[in-house]
């Protein structure tokens, strides 16, 4: 009897570490870094609102931010596109990503490929001012994604 217990209990402690394996093996897992568009300096988002397969629903729980201004976001097999904004102020005012275009009203968010990102890395367009975007060349590499962005001016959050 003492036997089948002990059988039955390694069984399902093998069977819950299967399962673990498999999952770790599901999810992707990349690193954010964020660049202020005209220095070139790292920023430190409060938050990241996160969007997938051009899905409205936001996913900031998939973010976890580091101290030193990295984040390490992990998403689902299943995902094959996404959109990152970065928050500031507590998370009350979203930058502007400097890949959209600067004279239209509301920005137009841009997807990335996840399958690109994971294998090359990618960086963002500048597109916040020709000076910044020839001074400043970063480098992704592979499984990072770097956001280059800016806050947003005060006739822009008075228009919101």
């Amino acid at each position: 009897m003492l036997r089948r217990t002990f059988l039955g209990v390694s069984l399902l402690f093998c069977m819950a570490a299967f399962c673990g394996s498999l999952q770790a093996q599901t999810e992707k897992t990349m690193t954010i870094r964020v660049l202020d568009g005209k220095t070139g300096n790292p920023v430190l988002p409060t938050g990241f609102l996160v969007r997938v397969d051009h899905d409205p629903a936001v996913h900031a729980n998939w973010v976890v931010v580091s101290d030193d201004g990295t984040a390490r976001l992990t998403v689902p097999k299943g995902v094959s596109l996404l959109s990152i904004q970065g928050t500031y102020d507590d998370s009350t005012q979203i930058f502007f990503n400097c890949d959209s275009k600067t004279g239209k009203a509301t920005p137009v968010d841009r997807w990335y490929a996840i399958s690109e990102i994971l294998t090359t890395g990618v960086v963002t367009p500048n597109g916040c001012g020709k000076q910044a975007a020839a001074k400043l060349k970063p480098v992704a590499k592979p499984g990072e994604f770097v956001i280059v962005v800016r806050r947003k001016t005060t006739v822009e959050q008075w228009r919101e």
